[in-house]
C-alpha cells in the first residue's frame, strides 16, 4: 500500500526515466485533453460503484481516479504543494 505522496513520487520518477513502456509514459505523452477524459471516465465510474457496485468497487475506482489525478498535475508541472495549498 501506499500513500497519495508516494504515488506521485513514483509516477514523477516514470515521467523522468521517459520508459517508453510505461503506461503512465504514455498517457503523458497523449497529453491534457486525453487525460482529461479519463479524468471523467473515471469519476463517473466511482459515482457509479458508489452507487451500485459495492465499497471494495468503489474503492478500486476511485484509486484509478486518483491515478489519473496526478497524471494530469505531472503534464501540466504541478507539484503536490501547488494543490495541497488549495485544501
Amino acid at each position: 500500500m501506499k500513500t497519495f505522496d508516494q504515488l506521485f513520487a513514483e509516477l514523477k520518477a516514470k515521467k523522468e526515466a521517459a520508459d517508453p513502456a510505461s503506461g503512465t509514459v504514455k498517457e503523458l505523452g497523449k497529453g491534457v485533453h486525453f487525460i482529461g477524459k479519463k479524468l471523467v471516465e473515471e469519476a463517473a465510474e466511482s459515482w457509479t460503484a458508489a452507487e451500485y457496485e459495492g465499497d471494495a468497487r468503489t474503492a478500486e475506482e476511485l484509486s484509478q481516479l486518483l491515478y489519473h489525478v496526478q497524471t494530469m498535475m505531472l503534464a501540466k508541472g504541478l507539484s503536490l504543494e501547488d494543490v495541497y495549498r488549495y485544501l
